[in-house]
């Protein structure tokens, strides 16, 4: 049976717009009358970002990309991350919530000895650019994203994405520890894992579907302080035993769920 409207287009489109997006699409299935309403810009412009246009305007992406449909734009930005900050970053959003979803990529952060070649190599890939360790005795990986740059009153999830080499040596006993906190407050509890654990040991990486490994490191709020920055480590320096084999994409940043993997 078909839904009819009761009130003004405007007043539907404002109430369907403070929902969520995965209830905005079901209100388009009601009917024939609300599927031009829940379908509209004025209601999917709601769940973009307020700094959308600022973030694709200096992006790697088409100019194209902000004249599509603010429904369309929205699943593109999804499915589809764009590349931010000289390439050194992915933008997408997340698809049940509109949140931001960054990868802060190897080029961003702060690997130490990254710059000498027989320490380390750069490896480019279709959209990015990866460094793979040759030989180091101590592993220091830092990076940090002003707050502003996420979606605020949301707790996040960091992740280490990496690959071990087949000939990787020196992190099947070795621990390495993970950190993350935001700046100007009590550090964050400190993290030890294994990242090449034996066959015995539980494996504390998990695969992702795009064939990388993924660590969690660690989770913060963004409250509404901009002027902060969320801070994050990765070390080995207990020792100085022979490192190589590890190829590192970068530090996810995505919004946490009750349900997160």
């Amino acid at each position: 049976m078909e839904i009819t409207k009761v009130l003004p287009d405007d007043c539907i489109s404002l109430i369907i717009s403070l929902t969520s997006p995965r209830d905005a699409c079901r209100m388009a299935l009601l009917s024939h009358a609300f599927n031009s309403i829940a379908d509209s810009n004025a209601v999917w412009q709601m769940f973009l970002p307020l700094d959308y246009i600022h973030i694709i305007s200096n992006s790697s992406s088409p100019p194209s990309l902000l004249s599509l449909p603010k429904k369309d734009l929205y699943f593109t930005l999804c499915y589809h991350p764009v590349l931010t900050h000289n390439g050194d970053m992915k933008f997408q959003l997340e698809k049940e919530s509109g949140k931001k979803w960054y990868m802060v990529g190897a080029r961003a952060l702060s690997i130490q000895w990254v710059d000498t070649p027989r320490h380390w190599t750069w490896i480019s890939l279709p959209d990015s650019r990866v460094a793979k360790l040759k030989n180091v005795g101590r592993l220091e990986i830092k990076g940090k994203v002003k707050l502003n740059t996420l979606s605020s009153n949301t707790n996040y999830e960091a992740y280490f994405v990496f690959k071990l080499v087949r000939d990787r040596y020196g992190f099947r006993h070795t621990p390495v520890e993970l950190d993350v906190s935001i700046e100007g407050t009590a550090a964050g509890e400190m993290r030890s894992v294994i990242l090449d654990p034996p066959r015995n040991m539980p494996q504390q990486a998990k695969e992702r579907v795009d064939g990388w490994l993924e660590i969690e490191m660690g989770e913060f709020f963004n409250g509404f302080e901009n002027d902060r920055t969320v801070e994050f480590s990765l070390r080995e320096d207990h020792d100085d035993q022979p490192k190589r084999g590890l190829i590192v994409q970068g530090i996810e940043l995505r919004p946490k769920h009750k349900n997160n993997r």
